[in-house]
């Protein structure tokens, strides 16, 4: 983002990123079978936007939904959850060809894990979020400060998911 950019809120921000991609998988899904540079190229862009969005999410929108929204311990641990299945699919992907056997499967079941990923946080924690009184704005800087930093998918043991009581390594 700009310096001369206006700030998103934490929201709109999460939301757009979930736009962007779906986009990229929908464009994954037309690329014809043997397109091999392309789906390497584009798999890699989706795995990268993934992690960067994930760890943002984890490090600063997860704990501030624990901090301050009611009830919002089981939604949050349910979506770190999500997260680790997609961070393993995300590595398996990195780690593999488009050649390799399963390489489109993984790819799309990944579409299909973030798909519901995205429909529960819309609707379920979102709104949680509004409701906490969230300072939106702050969050949103400090997301996308976040994701800027970030510019590789870090080596897998810094993949993991932080667990509620330690705390994970910054990339």
């Amino acid at each position: 983002m700009s310096a001369t950019a206006k700030p998103q809120d934490a929201i709109a921000l999460l939301k757009q990123d979930h736009a962007e991609v779906k986009a990229m998988f929908k464009q994954f899904e037309e690329l014809g079978e043997r397109a091999y540079v392309a789906k390497k190229k584009l798999a890699d862009k989706i795995c990268l936007e993934l992690t960067k969005h994930a760890i943002a999410e984890e490090e600063i929108f997860y704990p501030a939904m624990r901090e301050e929204a009611d009830d919002a311990e089981d939604m949050v641990d349910e979506a770190t959850v999500e997260h680790a299945s997609a961070k393993d699919l995300i590595a398996q992907i990195s780690s593999m060809e488009p050649q390799d056997d399963l390489y489109d499967a993984k790819v799309k079941v990944l579409g299909e894990y973030i798909d519901h990923h995205v429909q529960e946080e819309e609707k379920e924690m979102f709104p949680e979020a509004k409701k906490a009184g969230l300072d939106m704005v702050e969050l949103g800087r400090q997301i996308q400060a976040r994701k800027d930093e970030i510019t590789e998918i870090p080596p897998e043991p810094l993949l993991v998911a932080p667990s509620k009581q330690g705390s994970q390594p910054r990339i």
